[in-house]
């Protein structure tokens, strides 16, 4: 691991190759101790490091990876746009407003039809708009950074390998604490950018709080840094490339011989793997791309689909716009392995409701996504007893994600789906029954909530509380769904009571905020944003592609919305507690009997062992109904 040193010399006179010695170098101090390869001293590109937002389409990302000398456009088409709007908007507002001689340019437009100058206006005031709310966005993210908000709580970030769809879920490896790597050294006046030895001391995510070698104990200089950002690599990367390492000015007379200090600090030391910036590299190639054609869940209409087409693609997120939707601002926002899309035909193939478009045709460069690309279900068999219209379950309520309600199964489809509708809050065509696989995380069989201490949302206007299932059954003269049926796995998922991470508003799903699992059921994980009350909280499978790891936003690029403060709450919950208001005024529940009480109200002649021995732990799941996977 250490090789990469072997080379190094502590000779300063060493004259460069012929090709590196056309590249300009700013000469360091002769009274600095600097680590070469063979003596040689290389710059680095100088660029301005750090995040920059997109000044065309408002993305936030790392600015090296931005074009244009002066990196402001995330993309080519960006900065195209971004040019041809300009220039537009100058010669609209020359005939418009200056009144001086319109220019060649300017007469061509003046041809133009009325639309189409306002058009290209209104397109301009847009993209005014969007730099507008960007700076607004980084504003209120000024003040937050996950290093700072762990460090003053002790607060515990879930590992990156409890997120398996993130970037380097896969293949994480054993990165843990005092892995040492090379990092730019910011302790130091030089003007070319320089690089010296950290160790791990915290892990948070994917964000790692750093120590340069030679600090020992004292955290004076600790810094956070994303481990897999450009600017940090494994040990011997500055010796195969030929940057320099110096150490850091606050120490850098502490030792004599930093080389030999080296050696004996970094022997049987543990660093990345050489291939891990290609590995972050390759787990962040998403197969989705714009203009693919998918079926989506309706957002307005849960019972049926619409054609949506990918407008971008961040982080393996998905940014849909409905196919009918002129104005392109008609979205909806989902992971790529989303249960809630679907190939082209999906809808049609297993008898699911489907709003046709009024477009006769594909617009051009649309085209059907390919099918193997999209998440795989679980193949079931219905030729045996299975799922029925009528049968009673528990499932999670998708317009109100912090509750687990009293449902029906409505409709059998083909390959396992069901359409299932919340009792007492259906609407009489059915407009509001939603689609769930039977392997499901999301659908419990009756009694679940009962066994594990979690609230019961009764069917709104039942009269007859605390609400109990042997009565409501026997009074609706329906039958519970069988126990056998349900989705039993357990995954050895990893995540702790505590943890912090990541997570989407699935009630505003282009929305990722600052979250703590509260509460693990099995694999039900209780998402809590952290400012909001708990009305807000939201049950999330471990598995659910909406949850990412801490510093997925900074890695991916997209805007993370910071814990909200009390004026925030009181200003932005105001419609969503309108949203909410209806939910809110159900009757949320009753005090739960025993297990033996629940045993004997049951209907007989059903299988509920599962209820034997089960308990409110907050663990990965104790009671016989599920099946511990081990990893």
């Amino acid at each position: 691991m250490f090789d990469g040193y072997d080379s190094c010399s502590e000779d300063t006179s060493s004259s460069s190759s012929s090709e590196e010695s056309e590249e300009e170098v700013a000469p360091l101090p002769s009274n600095l101790p600097i680590i070469k390869n063979n003596g040689q001293v290389y710059t680095y590109p100088d660029g301005k490091s750090g995040m920059a937002t997109c000044e065309m389409c408002g993305m936030v990302g790392v600015r090296d990876a931005f074009y244009s000398k002066t990196k402001r456009f995330c993309s080519v088409s960006c900065s195209r746009s971004y040019s041809s709007n300009s220039k537009k908007a100058s010669i609209l507002a020359r005939l418009q407003v200056t009144g001086k001689p319109p220019t060649k340019k300017a007469k061509v437009l003046q041809k133009q039809p009325l639309v189409a100058k306002l058009a290209a206006y209104a397109q301009y005031q847009a993209t005014l708009q969007n730099q507008a709310k960007t700076k607004a966005a980084a504003v209120s993210m000024e003040g937050f950074s996950w290093g700072n908000y762990i460090n003053s709580n002790s607060f515990i970030a879930a590992p990156v390998t409890c997120f398996k769809h993130a970037p380097m879920g896969t293949c994480w490896g054993d990165i843990s604490e005092n892995v040492r790597v090379e990092v730019p050294n910011t302790d130091c006046s030089l003007p070319t950018k320089v690089f010296w030895i950290a160790g791990i001391v915290k892990l948070a995510g994917y964000n790692a709080l750093l120590r340069y070698e030679g600090f020992e104990n004292d955290p004076g200089l600790d810094f956070w840094c994303n481990v897999c950002g450009s600017d940090i690599h494994p040990v011997g990367w500055c010796a195969a490339s030929g940057k320099p390492l110096v150490p850091p000015r606050t120490i850098q007379h502490k030792y004599t011989n930093w080389k030999a200090f080296l050696v004996k600090r970094l022997t049987g030391a543990k660093t990345l793997p050489p291939d891990f910036s290609q590995k972050v590299t390759e787990s962040m190639q998403y197969p989705f791309k714009p203009c693919m054609r998918v079926e989506v869940v309706d957002k307005r209409h849960l019972c049926r689909t619409r054609v949506a087409v990918v407008e971008s693609v961040i982080g393996g997120r998905l940014r849909l716009v409905y196919e009918e939707s002129e104005d392109r601002t008609d979205d909806f926002w989902c992971h790529m392995h989303s249960p809630l899309i679907h190939p082209i035909g999906w809808s049609r193939s297993i008898g699911h409701r489907f709003k046709r478009s009024d477009i006769t045709k594909k617009q051009d460069g649309h085209f059907d996504t390919p099918p193997h690309l999209f998440a795989k279900v679980k193949e079931v068999d219905q030729s045996g007893e299975w799922f029925k219209e009528g049968m009673k379950l528990e499932a999670i309520d998708p317009l109100n994600l912090s509750t687990i309600c009293v449902a029906t199964i409505r409709k059998v489809l083909a390959d396992g789906f069901l359409m299932i509708g919340i009792d007492g809050s259906e609407a009489a065509d059915g407009s509001d029954w939603f689609c769930y696989h039977a392997t499901s995380p999301s659908i419990f069989p009756v009694g679940f909530c009962e066994i594990n201490m979690i609230e019961l949302t009764p069917p709104r206007g039942y009269t007859k509380l605390p609400f109990k299932w042997f009565d409501y059954l026997r009074e609706t003269g329906s039958i519970a769904a069988p126990v056998k049926l349900f989705n039993k796995d357990v995954p050895n998922h990893g995540f702790r009571v505590g943890m912090k991470l990541e997570a989407v508003d699935l009630m505003e799903p282009r929305l990722i905020c600052v979250a703590t699992v509260t509460r693990i059921i099995h694999r039900l994980l209780r998402i809590h944003f952290d400012g909001w009350e708990e009305e807000y909280d939201q049950w999330v499978d471990c598995e659910s592609p909406d949850l990412y790891p801490v510093g997925w936003c900074q890695l991916t690029g997209y805007q993370l919305q910071p814990p909200a403060s009390q004026s925030s709450r009181e200003s932005q919950s105001g419609s969503s507690k309108q949203k909410k208001k209806a939910k809110s005024q159900q009757y949320k529940g009753h005090k739960k009997m025993t297990t033996l009480q629940l045993k004997e109200e049951l209907i007989d002649g059903e299988d509920y062992s599962f209820l034997q021995g089960a308990s409110d732990q907050e663990s990965n799941g104790s009671a016989s109904f599920y099946i511990k996977q081990e990893p």
